[in-house]
C-alpha cells in the first residue's frame, strides 16, 4: 500500500469515525442535556415540567448541532491546514452570509429561548396568527399543533409576537343581558349589589363585576353586559353559575329577561 492509499484510508477512517461519534452524541443528546438543563433553571423557584422539557429539547438540539459541526471541522483538517481553515471558514461565512442568514437567525433565536421563558412545550399560544399547542422547540424551529390537527413548523427567526393563553392572570366570563327598558332603574343597582355578593358565593369570581352598556342605545329593551373576571382557565365553568345567580336574583324582584 503506497502513501496515497494510506492517506485516503486514514482519511476515510477519521471522517467515518468523526461522524459516527457525532451520531452517537446526537442519539444521547437528551441524556447529555439533562445535567445542563439545571444550569439554566431559576434556583429561587421550582421549574414547571413544561419548562424543564423545553430547555432539555433546546439543549439536546444544540448538542447535536455542535457535534456534527465539530465532526465537519475535524474532517476538513485532513485536507486543509488549521490556519488556512480559519481563513477559509471566514471567507465562506462572508461569501455565503446572505444566503444562510435566515438559518443563522433561526439558530440564534433558538439559543435565545434558552434564557427566556416566553413559552414552553404543552402551552397554548398564538404565533403568526396561528393558534395551537406547542409540541416541540428546537434550535431551528418551533412545532405548533393547531386545534384542527395540522402541525405547523415555524422558523424561530420569524417569531416576533407571542400570545400565550396559558399564562394569563384571569379569564373573562362576561355575560350579556337583555332587559325591558322600563326595568333599568331597578336592575342596575340590583346587579351591582349582586356582583359584590357573588364574590363570596362563587370562589372562582375574582372581583365584583362591572355593569356596562356595550351599545348605548335604548328602545323597548336595553342590553347590559356584566364584565366578570374569573380565575385563569375557569371562565367556562363560572359563566353558567353567573347566569343562574343573576336570573334568580332578577326573578325575585320581578324583573324578566328578554330575548
Amino acid at each position: 500500500m503506497n502513501l496515497e492509499q494510506q492517506f485516503w484510508l486514514r482519511a476515510v477512517l477519521q471522517i467515518g469515525g468523526s461522524f459516527l461519534l457525532a451520531y452517537l452524541v446526537h442519539r444521547l443528546s437528551r441524556r447529555l442535556a439533562r445535567p445542563l438543563t439545571r444550569l439554566f433553571l431559576d434556583k429561587s423557584r421550582p421549574a414547571s415540567p413544561e419548562r424543564v422539557g423545553t430547555l432539555n429539547q433546546l439543549l439536546s438540539s444544540f448538542i447535536s448541532f455542535l457535534a456534527f459541526f465539530i465532526a465537519a471541522l475535524v474532517s476538513l483538517t485532513l485536507f486543509v491546514r488549521v490556519d488556512t481553515l480559519v481563513w477559509v471558514v471566514g471567507l465562506f461565512s462572508a461569501a455565503f452570509g446572505l444566503s444562510v442568514r435566515p438559518m443563522v437567525s433561526d439558530i440564534m433565536t433558538g439559543i435565545g429561548f434558552l434564557f427566556e421563558d416566553s413559552f414552553s412545550v404543552g402551552e397554548k399560544v398564538e404565533i403568526l396568527n396561528i393558534e395551537g399547542v406547542i409540541e416541540e422547540i428546537n434550535l431551528r424551529s418551533t412545532l405548533l399543533r393547531a386545534p384542527t390537527g395540522e402541525l405547523y413548523v415555524i422558523p424561530n427567526g420569524e417569531i416576533r409576537t407571542i400570545r400565550n393563553f396559558s399564562r394569563g392572570r384571569f379569564s373573562t366570563a362576561n355575560i350579556t343581558l337583555y332587559l325591558a327598558a322600563a326595568d333599568l332603574g331597578k336592575a342596575i343597582p340590583l346587579l351591582e349589589e349582586v356582583g359584590v355578593e357573588a364574590v363570596s358565593l362563587l370562589p372562582n369570581l375574582l372581583e365584583p363585576w362591572k355593569v356596562i352598556s356595550a351599545t348605548g342605545t335604548v328602545g323597548h329593551q336595553a342590553e347590559l353586559t356584566l364584565l366578570a373576571k374569573a380565575r385563569f382557565g375557569c371562565a367556562a365553568e363560572l359563566r353558567p353559575r353567573l347566569l343562574s345567580l343573576v336570573q334568580e336574583r332578577l326573578a325575585e324582584k320581578g324583573i324578566q329577561l328578554m330575548n
